[in-house]
């Protein structure tokens, strides 16, 4: 980055007295139309597609070859001009369109399959909230009902593994 760039994406700023400013206006209009609600092809791919189609974007893997070299964890996008990239940055999200999974960048790697939240709301209504302490299996009582116990148990062990209570 430097300060003709935009601090986040790095987009070009246009100077004062700058000559041909639309072709800095345009170059960060293209920057914008990968990162803005960014879909990509595929994730961690080395090698750029034979044939891309202008719009489409992928987020270039660990050990890139060709035009893709020196761009690892980019957003590497096709357009009318040819390969653009956007660098990953800490929070920057796209949907994976074969999956439908959004990939974050956690300012190390891209993460997929996450889903980040305090509390789970369905129609205003909390069905899942933060982690309660361990519930213990019940051992005693005057009148045992193995039947139910085992329930019980099986109850206790589907909420710990689904990691609602302490195990």
């Amino acid at each position: 980055m430097t300060d003709e760039d935009s601090a986040r994406l790095v987009l070009p700023l246009l100077a004062p007295g700058q000559a041909q400013k639309e072709l800095w206006h345009n170059e960060a209009l293209a920057l914008l139309d990968i990162a803005v609600q960014a879909t990509v092809e595929e994730i961690g791919r080395d090698v750029p597609p034979a044939a891309p189609e202008p719009g489409r974007c992928w987020i270039v893997g660990a050990a890139p070859t060709g035009a893709w070299i020196g761009h690892a964890g980019s957003i590497a996008g096709w357009t009318a001009g040819g390969w653009r990239f956007v660098a990953p940055r800490v929070g920057l999200a796209a949907r994976h369109v074969p999956s439908g999974h959004e990939a974050v960048h956690d300012g190390t790697r891209w993460r997929t399959g996450d889903l980040r939240g305090v509390r789970l709301l369905i129609d205003g209504q909390q069905v899942i909230g933060p982690r309660t302490p361990a519930i213990t299996v019940p051992i005693g009582g005057s009148t045992i009902d193995a039947e139910l116990r085992t329930c019980v148990g099986t109850i206790l062990n589907s909420l710990r593994n689904h990691g609602l209570i302490e195990a």
